[in-house]
């Protein structure tokens, strides 16, 4: 039994900020304010003016390695889930992780990507990543499918769900032309089977004029016609300067009844595969990009011309690149990252990508990591970042706030289907003993674009499933106490 001693206390699923004590046996909350009997041979640590939570739920994240999540770790993180993309077959997916070993949760949802890869292009999927970003890049999987192309992903999204898989991870934006009417067969499934989607839209009308339909229009319309709950990933990222546009319609659907969450992240600059859509030459002018806005994250060289982008893109499609569209710096570019972290309800999601090493490697089981390793900085510093702008120098956040969108509400995104969400994003008697202890005065985050993996700092202590994954801001290299969080059918 472990006591957590005089820390501020929050419950963002109550909306409470007390003093109090928090007693851990095992792997729940087993009191919070005063020790149950038998407290007395707990071991006690000292947390007092310290911020008690629980830890985040990052619903987007690509780590999938043990040296991604231990940066996720010293973020405040606790479950990462890759709900944006996913990973097929499922099965393997949650099978490798286990066999690697996760200081953190984990979970995937079913891949639209590598569902719709397989029909078109009879290509077997072998739940990784970098296979899939390789393919993105591919014309034959971007088109629109045949009737029996489309029959066949379906069934394989369905067969995914029935094993687990957390929902139905839609990359739309890697094939915008597509016919819109596959969307809404998507959005059916998830309604049927009672999960959701996780949708990277496709162009906006401001981006594409000819785009088949703007893309966040598309999600507030498939979820007013078959009321599934519908997932806006990165809102800052895909609508860009035009983020208030977009957060308009996205709340006149709720306010209409439409079941739309959507998430953000608190950086100018995305990373993407240099073959995305998006990137083609003549397509960056519509989001006033230039080749020299996108740097390789392996080498950091930035992209020089429109003939090395197009080189690159030919010869390795599936390179990770860090493409700037908002400047930072600029005061009316950072107040619209703030409007869309402030936005209602709005989510925060990192996005991590994994780190990569020179020898072309994505992960490592040693800490401090392996110098050379290059990733966007979201991947370390999203949460220290978010909190840092919104609660201390801001204010526009309590702390309970912070935790309802960093813990709370992404776990409700699941929560209905998967039971093992269930007791995560809240603190009290009963929850689940995922916990991260803050020093408020210290969080902040230290990765930048030039040195991403610098971890962030302030996360004085992070329990999962009550095992210490950092104690004193020392990550514990011998913590893998990390469980898969799986979907369940009706």
């Amino acid at each position: 039994m472990l006591i957590l001693r005089g820390g501020l206390v929050v419950d963002p699923r109550a909306g409470t900020e007390r003093v109090a004590d928090v007693v851990v046996d095992g792997g729940r909350v087993a009191a919070v304010g005063s020790a149950p009997p038998g407290a007395g041979e707990a071991e006690v640590v000292d947390v007092s003016g310290h911020v008690v939570g629980p830890g985040f739920v990052d619903v987007h994240s690509h780590v999938h390695s043990i040296a991604g999540q231990r940066l996720q770790a010293l973020d405040g993180v606790t479950t990462t889930l890759d709900l944006e993309a996913g990973l097929m077959p499922i099965d393997r997916a949650y099978s490798r992780a286990a066999a690697d070993g996760r200081p953190l949760h984990y979970g995937f949802s079913a891949s639209w990507g590598d569902a719709r890869a397989q029909a078109h292009l009879g290509t077997t999927p072998d739940a990784d990543l970098n296979a899939s970003l390789a393919m993105l890049g591919d014309p034959a999987w971007q088109r629109t499918s045949s009737a029996s192309e489309r029959a066949t992903w379906l069934r394989l999204l369905e067969s995914e769900l029935e094993a687990g898989a957390l929902g139905i991870g839609v990359l739309m934006g890697y094939a915008p032309r597509s016919d819109p009417a596959e969307f809404l067969e998507v959005a059916r499934l998830a309604a049927a089977t009672g999960t959701g989607t996780f949708t990277h839209v496709r162009e906006i009308v401001e981006a594409d004029a000819t785009t088949p339909i703007d893309g966040s229009l598309e999600i507030t319309r498939a979820a007013a016609e078959t009321g599934a709950p519908m997932h806006h990933c990165h809102v800052n990222s895909t609508s860009r300067r035009h983020v208030d546009r977009v957060l308009g319609l996205l709340d006149d659907a709720r306010a209409h009844g439409s079941r739309v969450t959507v998430e953000t992240y608190p950086y100018g600059a995305g990373s993407t595969a240099i073959g995305a859509f998006f990137l083609a030459p003549e397509r960056l002018p519509a989001w006033g990009l230039r080749p020299t806005d996108i740097s390789l994250v392996t080498t950091g060289e930035r992209v020089a011309d429109l003939r090395r982008l197009e080189e690159l893109r030919a010869t390795d499609p599936g390179a990770v690149c860090v493409v700037r569209f908002l400047d930072e710096d600029d005061p009316s570019d950072a107040a619209m990252l703030t409007r869309a972290l402030a936005f209602p309800d709005a989510i925060v999601a990192s996005d991590a990508m994994h780190v990569v090493w020179p020898d072309g490697s994505t992960d490592s089981r040693e800490w401090p990591l392996p110098p050379g390793g290059q990733t966007h900085p979201r991947t370390a510093g999203t949460y220290a970042r978010s909190l840092r702008r919104m609660v201390r120098e801001t204010g526009l956040w309590t702390w309970a706030e912070a935790f309802r969108r960093c813990s709370y509400l992404p776990a409700q995104l699941v929560a209905g289907f998967a039971p093992a969400a269930r007791g995560k994003g809240w603190l009290d008697v009963g929850a689940d003993a995922d916990l991260v202890v803050i020093d408020p005065a210290r969080l902040t985050d230290q990765a930048t674009y030039v040195e991403p993996t610098r971890p962030s700092r302030g996360v004085t202590h992070l329990l999962v499933d009550g095992q210490f994954v950092v104690r004193d801001e020392v990550l514990q290299t011998d913590a893998f106490p990390g469980r898969p969080v799986r979907g369940m059918l009706p």
